[in-house]
């Protein structure tokens, strides 16, 4: 079994009964889950199966002999909506969760942010409203990359059903600097927000399963088109996306990550421990006051950005590689200084 593949037959199993008010019979079910994830073929065992395993975990699933057989569908506490109440505080804590996640405008997922947003607007009482509105003038959310995702919603909807059911997409990626957009085939693992950014992460189709930079992170500002094709791929059975993307600080794609040792000033020792580089990097505090840092990162591109924000007050002490890549970009920005 493909990772997860059950999860998602039985995701979209929940979103079938949600369509039918008075249920369907199993083979329906069968049959709108190959249409609607790709499949060539599916038992209906199993898609019973799936359906004892919802009601299992709770779910109000309902069974009942009807003139044209056997019916299932949502309960009245699984098809009914559901009173919210909130307090002031938690509304306000929501809303800035939603400020947050403002660079998802114009993608499915902000659709679904925006829906909850109006249905707890509908039922809170207006005293509640109040108080809410009284704190968010003082309460401001900065620091939001101002982007949309308008243009490219169709070639995200794509990748996400792409993901789902693992098959190869056809995309043109247009990186920085090029004339116009490669094409390129791939096989889409996950979608990451970073930093305001969303990228996906995929497997490069053409090359070959043992080369450890097959997975690499596309950035979605990038894809001028996405199409579905009727290839199918096998995500690695030891991928783990969550685990694929801790062992660095930024974005970047790497088959290993390697370890930076940077000396901060005691000027600036605080700003590291204050505003972390990753959550497991190490800080030790040296006599004169300043810190060692040690952090792991996929390319000396995450850490240099960083250093040479701090100015005269971070050195990198290894590797050299990047102590020497820091050095000739110091070199040419006194350059650019000395020629007015």
């Amino acid at each position: 079994m493909a990772r997860n593949e059950q999860l998602i037959r039985q995701h979209k199993i929940l979103q079938i009964l949600e369509r039918y008010r008075y249920g369907c019979l199993l083979e329906e079910i069968r049959d709108a889950l190959v249409d609607e994830l790709g499949l060539t073929s599916l038992h209906t065992r199993t898609v019973r199966r799936d359906i004892e395993s919802l009601q299992s975990a709770g779910l109000d699933i309902d069974v009942h002999d009807s003139g044209r057989g056997r019916v299932w569908k949502l309960g009245a506490s699984g098809r009914g909506m559901h009173k919210i109440t909130a307090t002031a505080t938690e509304l306000i804590a929501l809303s800035l969760g939603r400020d947050l996640l403002l660079p998802l405008s114009g993608t499915p997922f902000w659709v679904g942010v925006e829906s909850f947003w109006t249905k707890i607007q509908e039922q809170l009482p207006e005293t509640t409203w109040d108080h809410y509105r009284k704190y968010r003038q003082v309460l401001y959310v900065t620091g939001l990359a101002a982007k949309n995702y308008s243009a490219q919603e169709g070639a995200l909807k794509n990748l996400n059903r792409a993901i789902h059911q693992h098959r190869v997409v056809e995309v043109a990626y247009q990186k920085p600097g090029q004339p116009s957009p490669s094409q390129r085939r791939l096989e889409p693992y996950g979608i990451v927000f970073h930093q305001g950014s969303i990228y996906i992460v995929a497997a490069a189709n053409e090359l070959p399963e043992e080369d450890p930079d097959r997975i690499r992170h596309w950035k979605l500002d990038r894809f001028k088109k996405a199409e579905v094709t009727d290839d199918y791929f096998k995500v690695p059975k030891d991928f783990d996306l969550e685990e694929h993307l801790g062992g660095s600080i930024g974005i970047f794609a790497a088959h290993e990550s390697m370890d930076f040792k940077i000396k901060v000033s005691a000027v600036a020792a605080n700003w590291v421990t204050e505003d972390p580089w990753h959550p497991e990097q190490k800080v030790e505090r040296l006599d004169d006051g300043s810190v060692l840092l040690t952090v792991k990162a996929a390319h000396e591109l995450e850490i240099i950005p960083r250093v040479l924000a701090l100015g005269p007050e971070a050195e990198v002490l290894s590797p050299k590689s990047a102590r020497e890549a820091i050095k000739a970009r110091v070199m040419k920005m006194a350059e650019v200084y000395e020629k007015r």
